[in-house]
């Protein structure tokens, strides 16, 4: 399937000297360049031109490859050339991907024991003691448990 991309071309820029011709590439449409032509004017109608700033009339004519927006401006006309181009080469396009085989289907989880008919007892922890020597230094001597806690004469 032909791969065609769709190009817009405005003027940027302001006065006799810092006017330049620009080319831009909007997006790529993958199908028939008639499915393309379709996409173009869909964007071509909602494009928003650098210039002018402040638009009076917009006018879109279909041309053999594309189209020709024509924006009346407060000072000037100002236009915009879009057309479709089918992509022959990418330098930066990825690597096709080689097809892989299927993973191989995971084997069966083995079914759980049956559980003892009688209470379970877990084996009891053993106390935790303190490590003897002073306190590391993110301790702050600051106690586990508040001097206020579970006083009643404060309110």
């Amino acid at each position: 399937m032909p791969r065609w991309g769709l190009v817009v071309e405005q003027n940027l820029g302001y006065g006799r000297q810092g006017r330049m011709w620009s080319v831009g590439v909007m997006d790529h449409v993958e199908g028939t360049r008639e499915e393309a032509l379709e996409a173009l004017r869909i964007r071509a109608e909602r494009f928003d031109p650098v210039h002018p700033a402040s638009p009076k009339r917009r006018t879109l004519y279909r041309q053999a490859d594309g189209f020709l927006l024509v924006v009346e401006g407060v000072w000037r006309p100002w236009h915009c050339r879009f057309t479709v181009a089918e992509q022959i080469y990418d330098s930066d396009a990825p690597e096709p991907v080689a097809e892989q085989p299927p993973a191989p289907e995971p084997e069966p989880e083995p079914e759980p024991e049956p559980e003892p008919d009688g209470p379970t007892r877990l084996p009891e922890a053993a106390p935790r003691t303190p490590a003897p020597g002073p306190p590391p230094a993110w301790d702050a001597h600051v106690p586990e448990v508040p001097s206020w806690l579970g006083r009643n004469d404060l309110p």
